[in-house]
């Protein structure tokens, strides 16, 4: 089809195309003139993803910072926060919203307050501007005081719901883990009991967590025997009175913050008996020494009595360091237990949620809609469209001839002449331009029929 021909039947539908734009022309003006309307308020909130947290130092990167992005657009049109929004600016109460949920249809089974929430759901938006971390909440209202009422309210309800969920999380966690604790304290208790029935029942006993009594003891009087009669004549102190100092220490430290019965302290207080009965051993070798009676020789008689002893209660000796090596363990579980619940404890106080607001709501200077330099010239631009679609496919339905393009491709043969058709009625007075365009669209239309 040449431009010509297009142009023909255009002319010839040509009241069909004008009824079309006019009428979508139309449509437009009355859509800007009666439809109410829309303002559309952003309120903005910074995202502090890469700010570490106050109490557990995690920081957000990678792709849980996409997923995190992702989760708190969702969060904002969630009913949770719809739900407060709507609590906050006073719609359970108003009695206007009350007439329309009343004259809701009959298949909407929601009550009132999942009514409200979905009212606020359907109006709002959020996303992450590109390239940035801030997170812009769009709200439209019929006005622009509502729409920048109700965003600044969606972005503190969201704020708020943002940080009870972090809150209860933590305090959740936090539970868990005190009780793993109160379990870890409970199996400590039994360890170190198993611990100290072991000793009282075979006569050893740890010096510290590494080392028992006897190899402890071995090791000072070895050291002694190393250094020779001038070093041993001179004062010190032996491991077993150090150890018993240290216990005294702990006993006097338990006793102002435990019950007497407490598993604890009767451990300590068994374990200074037993300390105390070395102590005093070591002691009179020390003081034999001092004295010169037996010098080298008393000396040499207990180091080797001391090696017999430790030798014989090797099988001892091991089974008291796995006991030990168990209360280490346990004791270890318990304190990292009791630390994290700890720190979650603080975690489930803590105001900061990693959420920034920025300045106030804002609504632009006219609404969103309807936006009346675009509805209207797309309004027309639509109906000619229409228009022009609707005759193309009126003139395919039932094609004519009008001109003699048309001929040619329907006999599909050579035309030879143009006859001109009867002469024309005289023209009414008008513009020129007219009866040209008439004479031009008619030319030959006698002659090819």
């Amino acid at each position: 089809m040449s431009l010509l021909q297009f142009l023909r039947i255009l002319w010839a539908w040509r009241r069909l195309v004008a009824a079309a734009a006019l009428g979508a022309l139309a449509g437009g003006v009355l859509v800007c003139l009666v439809a109410p309307p829309r303002w559309e308020a952003h309120a903005r909130v910074m995202l502090n993803t890469l700010k570490p947290d106050p109490i557990t130092g995690a920081v957000i990167a990678g792709p849980a910072e996409r997923g995190y992005i992702a989760t708190q657009t969702e969060l904002i049109t969630d009913y949770t926060v719809a739900e407060r929004t709507a609590e906050k600016l006073g719609w359970t109460t108003d009695r206007t919203l009350m007439e329309k949920y009343r004259h809701r249809s009959k298949r909407d089974a929601r009550d009132f307050q999942h009514w409200l929430a979905q009212r606020l759901i359907d109006r709002t938006k959020a996303k992450v501007l590109e390239g940035s971390n801030i997170l812009e909440i769009s709200y439209g209202g019929p006005s622009s005081d509502e729409a920048r009422r109700v965003a600044d309210a969606l972005r503190k309800s969201y704020i708020e719901v943002s940080l009870d969920f972090h809150r209860d999380d933590a305090a959740r966690d936090a539970q868990w883990y005190e009780t793993e604790a109160q379990k870890a304290k409970v199996a400590l208790d039994a360890a170190q009991k198993a611990e100290t029935d072991f000793e009282r029942a075979n006569g050893v006993l740890m010096a510290d967590e590494k080392t028992d009594l006897d190899t402890a003891r071995l090791r000072a009087l070895s050291a002694q025997g190393m250094a020779g009669p001038a070093t041993a004549a001179a004062p010190t102190a032996s491991q077993s009175a150090i150890q018993l100092a240290q216990l005294d220490a702990q006993i006097a430290e338990a006793e102002r913050t435990l019950g007497p019965n407490h598993p604890e302290l009767q451990q300590l207080r068994a374990q200074r008996a037993a300390v105390a009965k070395l102590a005093a051993q070591d002691a009179a070798a020390a003081r034999a020494v001092m004295a010169g009676t037996g010098g080298a020789a008393a000396l040499e008689s207990a180091l080797a009595a001391q090696k017999a002893r430790v030798i014989a209660q090797g099988d001892k000796l091991k089974t008291l360091s796995q006991l030990q090596s168990d209360v280490d363990l346990r004791r270890d579980q318990y304190q990292k237990a009791s630390a994290k619940a700890a720190e979650l404890r603080q975690a489930a106080t803590e105001a900061d949620v990693g959420l920034t607001p920025l300045a106030a709501a804002v609504t632009p200077q006219s609404p969103k809609f309807p936006n009346k330099l675009l509805i209207i010239p797309g309004a027309f631009v639509l109906g000619l469209g229409v228009g022009v679609l609707a005759a193309l496919l009126l003139e395919l339905m039932a094609r004519r001839i009008r001109g003699h393009e048309d001929l040619e491709s329907a006999i599909d043969a050579p035309l030879l002449a143009m006859v001109p058709g009867p002469p024309e009625p005289p023209v009414k007075a008008g513009p020129r331009w007219r009866a040209w365009l008439a004479r031009r669209m008619n030319n030959g239309w006698a002659a090819q029929s």
